[in-house]
């Protein structure tokens, strides 16, 4: 635990990331604070992935140093780093017949291992899980037999079964219809604010970064361009550094969320 008195969750500094001869991530000094929905955005290609791969300790950067509340990121044990961080990749694995429960009470594994026995507290925290993303009516269902919305929600239970400070997310609606992407991007957003967790997500449309996320975080070319609040980002000129392609913004008339669009 941080004490240090540091809001900062992650705290990369003078970040490189290469895979052979291919730099992905070009000297990425940031601060990722606590208890924010945090949207990582960009053209495709930009190293959205790269970067929460490394968040997720899936890769050491090739240069430079990563803290995670206060301490190196290669210094945390694993188990330890596996309870306070949870990470859900773009292309979730197959479930294999596997039922919601099952599924969801894989989100326990960090905290008994694989012999350890399921307590009480485990079978409370799934159950509190599937209440928390509306998934208890399926929880004797399989999983492929959901609906890619209702499959979504069943793996952010298992990630709040995990009960950690911190949830990873690449893309979690990219196979959604708008539908569904904005009942999963306001169920994180929801959780984040009654558990006092962070997000980080990756996400391809700046029109839900901006409606969901309470900071933005912008790459362009494996590089950091700016990180700030989404109404600071939602501007023409902004836009316009990256995307690559001129920008106008308008105001929903309905909602009154700032809305971005190419001219």
């Amino acid at each position: 635990m941080n004490t240090s008195g540091d809001s900062s969750l992650y705290r990369l500094s003078n970040v490189d990331f290469a895979i052979g001869d291919k730099v992905l991530l070009h000297d990425i000094t940031l601060d990722l604070p606590a208890g924010e929905v945090i949207g990582l955005i960009g053209h495709n290609g930009s190293g959205k992935t790269s970067l929460i791969r490394l968040l997720a300790r899936l890769h050491p950067p090739t240069r430079g140093t990563i803290l995670f509340d206060g301490a190196p990121l290669e210094g945390w044990p694993h188990r330890g780093f596996a309870q306070q961080v949870a990470h859900l990749p773009q292309y979730t694995p197959q479930t294999d017949g596997l039922l919601v429960r099952e599924l969801v009470a894989l989100g326990r594994y960090p905290w008994h291992g694989v012999l350890g026995r399921f307590t009480r507290e485990d079978h409370e925290r799934v159950d509190e899980a599937m209440a928390s993303t509306d998934v208890a009516h399926y929880a004797n269902r399989p999983v492929d037999s959901l609906s890619g919305g209702e499959r979504q929600r069943v793996w952010l239970a298992m990630l709040i079964a995990q009960n950690s400070r911190c949830v990873l997310l690449d893309e979690p609606t990219s196979a959604l219809d708008i539908g569904h992407q904005l009942e999963v991007l306001g169920l994180i957003r929801s959780l984040c604010e009654q558990r006092g967790m962070t997000a980080i997500v990756v996400l391809h449309d700046v029109n839900m970064a901006t409606r969901f996320c309470t900071q933005l975080v912008s790459l362009r070319g494996g590089r950091l361009l700016m990180q700030a609040a989404p109404d600071e980002i939602m501007r023409p000129d902004a836009l316009e550094a990256i995307y690559g392609v001129p920008m106008g913004v308008m105001t929903d008339p309905v909602g009154g969320h700032l809305i971005g669009f190419p001219q």
